[in-house]
């Protein structure tokens, strides 16, 4: 059991979860969540809603459910806002994208067409393929900045919510590694004051999140997060933060193809991959700058699983290809082939084909609905700072400078259960379950 017994506030009044970007990813959690509130689907895909988790021994056959076991909100609790460069409302904007089927938005119009964005903080350097004129105009980005904190403190006094998580569900910037602006909370603030053109709107977003205290998840691969600024913006704030990219389709699998490629020591020659997609995150990810920044989460993943130093015999000469191709046909209905060239027992070759013919949004909504969720409970719990036990949502999670990212999406899962675990004071589990000389040592 744990020494230290942690206090999480209860769930009281409603939850804001505040989306920058409403198109085809948040609207299709605005409306699954509403579809669901109706009692007319399940939540499917939702560790929140539908997982169950072990408690004890495997002896005592105790399971609950997440949502029972550590206070959640609940989805009755939730209101959806959020801020977007095109001026139509959710039902319009979901309608727009195509994702869901007529039924589906029938059944929750009335809901979602409440739902209207605020202006945007855009600037068209950062996504090239994208142009809006929904938004916001300012003498310099600190002034931004304080439009979207005046944004965030009208919504919670407007709808009546108690606190407020936000999740980026926005297109993805042009790749933006860190420079001296994003060193300390000093010199991101003189660059706000400034114009740094280094500063992109996502790391507006963090920072607006941040100084209103709102955990803040990046599920993009925009740089924002990750900057050593925010991170210490967080722990000043006493604000969970998280991210980056969330991981939905290819990603997914290699996480879990991968590590069982790496713990039955079989080698690997090459893994190319390759993407179509026809959706507005297809047509922003065609500029080539915003494919870097794609490009980046997804490459990490296999390099990070395949640590070359520790195995050269098997992974020192790798050859991944990652391929995003726009293809307006398709939609949001995105199909990954992954060719992975494998080798065995005395270096005998193999192959693994992979096609995987997903709903690129369909998967990422309920991964919003759990990180905002599981956030809010990060910040009601006292926690801040980065939050490593959600790296199970992440193609690139972040970690505390030094320490390398955990990738296997077993072991990320057992660090999530670990923690909620954790959090309502039930012993935590390992699977060691040490027997030996015939005497059982503690079933785990």
């Amino acid at each position: 059991m744990n020494k230290t017994k942690i206090n999480i506030q209860a769930p009281k009044g409603k939850l804001a979860i505040l989306t920058p970007g409403m198109g085809a990813v948040a609207t299709t959690l605005y409306a699954g969540v509403e579809a669901v509130k109706k009692g007319k689907h399940l939540p499917i895909g939702s560790y929140t809603q539908l997982g169950r988790i072990r408690l004890g021994k495997r002896t005592e056959n105790r399971f609950k459910d997440v949502k029972d076991l550590v206070p959640l909100a609940s989805l009755d609790q939730i209101v959806f806002g959020g801020w977007d460069i095109y001026p139509e409302n959710a039902y319009e904007a979901a309608a727009h994208a195509k994702v869901l089927e007529n039924d589906v938005l029938e059944l929750v119009k009335e809901s979602l067409s409440k739902i209207k964005p605020m202006p945007a903080v855009f600037d068209r350097e950062f996504v090239k393929r994208l142009d809006g004129s929904h938004v916001k105009k300012g003498k310099n980005k600190m002034e931004l900045a304080e439009m979207l904190r005046t944004d965030i403190r009208n919504f919670l006094k407007d709808n009546g919510c108690d606190r407020a998580v936000m999740v980026w569900c926005a297109s993805t910037e042009v790749y933006t590694p860190p420079t001296a602006v994003h060193a300390s909370v000093k010199t991101f603030e003189e660059g706000l004051r400034n114009n740094d053109p280094a500063i992109s709107p996502s790391q507006i977003y963090t920072y607006a999140a941040l100084k209103e205290r709102v955990p803040y998840a990046n599920g993009s691969p925009n740089v924002s997060v990750e900057m050593p600024c925010m991170q210490e913006l967080s722990i000043e704030m006493a604000t969970p933060i998280c991210g980056s990219d969330f991981k939905t389709g290819q990603t997914f699998l290699k996480t879990v193809i991968a590590p069982g490629l790496r713990n039955r020591q079989l080698g690997v020659a090459g893994w190319y991959s390759t993407n179509i997609l026809g959706n507005r995150d297809g047509e922003v990810l065609d500029d080539p700058g915003s494919f870097k920044s794609k490009e980046v989460t997804k490459s990490g993943v296999l390099s990070d699983i395949f640590n070359k130093e520790l195995y050269p015999e098997l992974y020192s000469n790798i050859s991944h290809v990652v391929r995003i191709n726009y293809y307006p046909p398709r939609g949001d209905n995105k199909e990954g082939w992954d060719n992975i060239d494998i080798f065995g027992w005395l270096g005998y070759p193999m192959q693994i084909k992979v096609n995987f013919l997903c709903r690129d949004s369909i998967l990422a909504a309920p991964i919003v609905l759990d990180l905002a969720l599981f956030m809010d409970l990060a910040g009601r719990a006292g926690m801040k700072g980065i939050q490593e036990w959600l790296s199970f949502y992440f193609k690139m999670p972040i970690t505390k400078a030094g320490l390398s990212p955990e990738h296997d999406l077993t072991l990320q899962l057992l660090k999530l259960e670990n923690t909620l675990r954790f959090f309502t004071d039930e012993e935590l589990i390992n699977h060691l379950g040490l027997t030996y000389y015939g005497v059982d040592e503690g079933e785990e």
